[in-house]
C-alpha cells in the first residue's frame, strides 16, 4: 500500500519472517529505510526520485558470501566469493531498490540482496525481495527519499475454526 493505494506485488518465496537467514526465501519482516537506487540504463530510463541513482555496470554484483568482508555489499565482477550478478538477462533487476536491511552492522547470515525490484510477469515469489511492475515501481519512486521506508508486516494466520 501507497498513500492509500494498494498494489499489487510479490513477496518471498519462504513467507515473511522475523528470523531472516541467508538463503531461506523469505522477506524479512521490519521498518527498512530506501537507500539508492539503481538502474539498467539499456533497457530502463533514469528513474525520477529523490533517492540517490546510479546506472548498473555489467561488472556490478552482491556479494553473498558470507566468509567474506563484502558480504551484504556492491561488489565489482570478476570477485573471488559468491555473489548476485545485478546485470541479468531477465529483466527483475532493471530497477532496483536497496533497503537498508543487515547494513549497520552486517551480520553474516543474516540475509543479504535484499532489494525492490521488478516482478515478474506471473508475480512468482522472490527469493526474499519485495516485487512489482515496473510501472507501479516508478510512480510510487517519485515521491520517495531517503526518509522513506518499506514496512513488511507479518501475514496475519486465519482463525483456527472451532473444533466440534
Amino acid at each position: 500500500m501507497w498513500r492509500n493505494k494498494p498494489y499489487l506485488c510479490a513477496l518471498g518465496q519462504g513467507g515473511v519472517t522475523f528470523d531472516k537467514r541467508e538463503g531461506d526465501g523469505s522477506s524479512p519482516i521490519g521498518h527498512w529505510p530506501l537507500v539508492s537506487v539503481y538502474y539498467r540504463p539499456d533497457r530502463v530510463t533514469r528513474p525520477n526520485t529523490r533517492l540517490p541513482v546510479r546506472a548498473l555496470l555489467p561488472s556490478d554484483g552482491w556479494c553473498d558470501d558470507q566468509s567474506h568482508a563484502s558480504y551484504n555489499q556492491l561488489i565489482q565482477r570478476p570477485f573471488p566469493g559468491t555473489y548476485e550478478p545485478l546485470w541479468r538477462n531477465d529483466d527483475v533487476y532493471n530497477l532496483i531498490i536497496i533497503l537498508d536491511y543487515n547494513n549497520d552492522p552486517v551480520v553474516p547470515g543474516r540475509g543479504s540482496a535484499i532489494f525492490i525490484h521488478l516482478a515478474r510477469p506471473d508475480f512468482a515469489p522472490t527469493q526474499g525481495c519485495v516485487a512489482l511492475k515496473l510501472k507501479d515501481l516508478s510512480t510510487i519512486l517519485i515521491e520517495c527519499s531517503t526518509e522513506t521506508s518499506l514496512v513488511i508486516h507479518p501475514v496475519p494466520q486465519p482463525a483456527a475454526s472451532p473444533q466440534k
